[in-house]
């Protein structure tokens, strides 16, 4: 049977059947390199850094300042003109060390004159021994009357009260000759200089400020709303960023009884149990106290690192499997003003996130890293 053909519309063209193939073929490339190709996981860069446990639950974290046991203002006991200094600020000074002298012009004439005076009342005295002596032995053998003898015994009495009250002003005016000198009463260092040569001192008036030698202490600021929560003899770490890897034992000694008046906050001082000569006096200090009520091993965070999941607190938790982010919920046992104390929830060693705690999500494959400034790391 012959196959009839169609005539074809004006106009258009037969085309061969392997050009139509062509087309559907390209067609189908287009299509296929229109789809995307799978997306490969990212990794997000997150600062985590591993926990740490602490021993028993903070009263608190407080900054603090390192000082002496004992510091004093040095001043004369006399007054007097500065003629000269031996000492400065910062030099160590051994007990019965000469620190300053004043003009002992005054003080010269002064003991020169009681001497004098001691000299004459010791002749008076022995004039009127004498003559006791003689009237004593005359009115034995009736050769005086009994007034005459009373007289020379009133004379010889008021001789003798004169010489020991010259002896009295002639050991003053050495005293105070003596003090026209300034000397060191206990091993120490001279913290700062109050007075100048050639000034004019009053009795009493600071020269140099002083801190003995041997204990320290930590001196700290507490706000009203936690002064309840100390005590004396409370436990205490106290580390010094100028000493990283040391911590010292200290020991609440002194609260103060009454606010500062302008910062409203307590002065409270810490004795270091076993000071070393590495703490020098000004140096920084951070402080925490322990409450004493809990042997309970806590984990400490930073308030950065605290995230709320409705309205429960939580934290970010590396997996260590496949580095995965787990958002778990956590006991908190304080609140402090940097960091917060864990009561349970996590684990010592395990790694949280530390910043950044809003721009994270469940299962977000992450790779830890350290914070960019050594100080925001947990301490």
């Amino acid at each position: 049977m012959q196959q009839q053909e169609f005539p074809m519309p004006s106009g258009l063209t037969r085309r061969p059947a392997w050009l139509a193939g062509t087309v559907v073929l390209s067609l189908l490339l287009l299509a296929a390199c229109g789809k995307k190709a799978p997306e490969v996981d990212q990794v997000v860069p997150v600062i985590a850094l591993p926990v740490q446990a602490v021993d028993g639950v903070s009263a608190g974290r407080f900054p603090g300042e390192i000082h002496a046991r004992y510091e004093m203002p040095l001043s004369f006991r006399v007054a007097g003109q500065l003629t000269q200094r031996y000492v400065n600020p910062g030099d160590l000074v051994k007990k019965g060390q000469a620190l300053a002298q004043l003009d002992p012009t005054d003080a010269g004439n002064q003991l020169a004159a009681a001497k004098a005076a001691l000299e004459a009342a010791e002749h008076r005295l022995l004039f009127a021994t004498q003559q006791r002596d003689r009237d004593d032995a005359q009115s034995k053998q009736n050769l005086i009357s009994r007034l005459q003898l009373e007289q020379t015994q009133d004379a010889y009495a008021s001789a003798l009260a004169a010489r020991d009250q010259a002896k009295q002003q002639f050991e003053l005016a050495q005293n105070q000759s003596r003090y026209t000198t300034l000397i060191a009463d206990h091993d120490g260092a001279i913290t700062s200089r109050q007075a100048d040569v050639g000034q004019v001192l009053a009795a009493g008036q600071a020269v140099f400020g002083f801190a003995w030698s041997g204990e320290r202490e930590a001196y700290l600021d507490v706000p009203e709303s936690r002064i309840d929560g100390i005590v004396v003899g409370q436990a205490a770490k106290i580390t010094v960023p100028a000493l990283p890897g040391r911590a010292f034992d200290a020991r609440v000694r002194e609260i103060s009884p009454a606010a500062d008046p302008q910062s409203r906050t307590y002065l409270v001082k810490l004795t270091v149990d076993q000071p070393a000569s590495l703490l020098q006096l000004g140096m920084t200090a951070d402080v925490i106290l322990q409450s004493g009520k809990s042997s309970t091993v806590a984990i400490s965070i930073p308030a950065t690192a605290l995230f709320h999941q409705n309205e429960h607190p939580a934290v970010w938790v590396v997996r260590p499997a496949d580095t995965t982010l787990e958002l778990r919920p956590v006991t908190i046992a304080r609140y402090g003003e940097r960091d917060v104390l864990i009561a349970s929830g996590l684990q010592a060693g395990e790694r949280v996130v530390m910043q950044g705690v809003h721009t994270v999500s469940i299962g977000e494959k992450v790779a830890p890293i350290a914070p960019p400034h050594p100080e925001d790391a947990p301490q």
